[in-house]
């Protein structure tokens, strides 16, 4: 992702000497010997944690220069490492900052599969980070919609991008923090496909969270084609979920 912070962070890694080379691949250039070839995962490894406690800049500016980072290198490592920073911080400004920019990011063109990966397995499945990660990513944003009768502007453009990302990860999430979410989705045809992955992971992952009865009323109303993977195992999977 082309942004600000990755050019900014782009530009702390040359001071280091880490540049990309013109076919993409990260090189650590050699005075007497042949350049030194990193991967993004070694990038994200090496220099996540030093850009996060850099003492020349603020809170904020540090947090920034990590989000610079994860641009450049699409790397979980970036994402996990931001997720700890957040957490270990007492500034609001830092968490604010990076809910905001998360935000962004799902709304972009670009792919974003660090973050929603990270959304998955570190905030959504610990219940300690798990509220305020899912209000700050979608249900706010779809509570104040809902509020002002303007859902479906989640169906279309930068929302629904990040609606669809958010969803198809929300397993974990517990079932009332989602239950809203998901009653807006179903209303919305364009995000049933991601619905149905984010009652999938709600049954059958391993942190998932359901309650049958209502998820079963959420299935019916998807408008997809029959054979549509997963749909019929969910089905029976929820019916027996509410027999027991």
């Amino acid at each position: 992702m082309d942004s600000d912070d990755a050019r900014r962070a782009r530009a702390w890694l040359a001071a280091r000497g880490v540049v990309r080379g013109g076919d993409g691949a990260w090189l650590r250039p050699q005075e007497y010997d042949v350049d030194e070839v990193l991967t993004a995962n070694d990038v994200a490894h090496e220099w996540t944690e030093r850009a996060l406690a850099d003492p020349d800049l603020t809170a904020v500016g540090r947090l920034r220069l990590a989000l610079g980072l994860l641009d450049l290198l699409d790397e979980y490592w970036v994402a996990a490492e931001l997720r700890s920073a957040v957490i270990a911080s007492a500034d609001p400004a830092v968490a604010e900052a990076h809910w905001v920019a998360v935000r962004r990011r799902l709304e972009a063109p670009e792919p974003a599969e660090a973050i929603t990966y990270a959304l998955w397995v570190d905030w959504f499945e610990d219940r300690a980070t798990t509220a305020v990660a899912f209000a700050e990513v979608l249900g706010d944003t779809v509570a104040g919609l809902r509020a002002r009768g303007r859902v479906a502007e989640l169906a279309e453009g930068p929302l629904f991008r990040r609606a669809e990302r958010v969803l198809a990860v929300s397993g974990p999430v517990l079932w009332p923090l989602k239950h809203e979410a998901y009653q807006v989705a179903a209303s919305l045809p364009a995000l049933h496909p991601a619905l149905l992955r984010g009652l999938v992971g709600s049954r059958f992952d391993g942190y998932g969270a359901v309650d049958p009865v209502a998820a079963l009323d959420l299935l019916s109303r998807l408008d997809l084609p029959a054979g549509t993977e997963n749909l019929a195992l969910l089905r029976a999977a929820l019916v027996e979920h509410r027999r027991r």
